[in-house]
């Protein structure tokens, strides 16, 4: 076949050499006689066997790197975790020192023989423990004269009262509770006072 285009330097021929190809199509139909050799039919037939190859393989490429994804998030999600409650443990421990310091503090206070530069060094100690402690997000939870709360306290005993505004509020702390962020540490344990009827 034999086409003749136009161009600025003059009149192009071009000639088609594919010896399979000559003239229309629909003569090379009508003719019965096929339009490429059957190694090239084979060949473009491998060529989409390979290509849908590969579309599976990204497909389950993208399947697996989706799940992977997962799974390292998964696991980031339960690494924190763990760091998280070791970290509530050890900061847990810790507020055994700071009780030992506050019974240390009464018993010096309630003592004649106490001397006061001591009482004072031990105070300084608890107060510069609390600060650090503070600075892991660690308060102490308010309980004296507060209304009993279960979620911030533990009553471990009752004591009778006469004053209906100390009804079910706390008239003594017996152990000091203490607050993580918004999370309770531990509660306080406390007394709580109960109406005499």
């Amino acid at each position: 076949m034999t086409t003749h285009e136009t161009s600025p330097d003059g009149p192009v021929k071009v000639v088609d050499r594919r010896w399979w190809f000559k003239g229309d199509t629909a003569a090379n139909a009508d003719a019965g006689r096929p339009r490429k050799p059957s190694y090239v039919e084979e060949l473009e037939q491998q060529l989409a066997e390979k290509d849908k190859a590969i579309q599976a393989h990204a497909q389950r490429y993208r399947e697996t790197a989706t799940e992977f994804e997962q799974v390292r998030v998964r696991l980031r999600r339960d690494v924190d975790k763990e760091i998280e409650r070791t970290r509530r443990a050890v900061l847990g421990d810790f507020l055994d020192v700071a009780d030992n310091l506050d019974r240390a503090i009464a018993a010096g206070s309630a003592s004649a023989q106490a001397d006061p530069a001591v009482l004072k060094g031990v105070e300084l100690v608890r107060d510069l423990f609390l600060s650090k402690l503070a600075g892991y997000q660690v308060t102490r939870i308010s309980a004296d004269s507060q209304p009993f709360d279960p979620r911030l306290h533990e009553a471990v005993s009752m004591v009778p009262v006469s004053d209906p505004t100390q009804d079910d509020h706390v008239i003594s702390v017996i152990r000091a509770g203490y607050a993580i962020g918004d999370d309770v540490l531990r509660p306080a344990t406390v007394a709580v006072g109960r109406l005499a009827s």
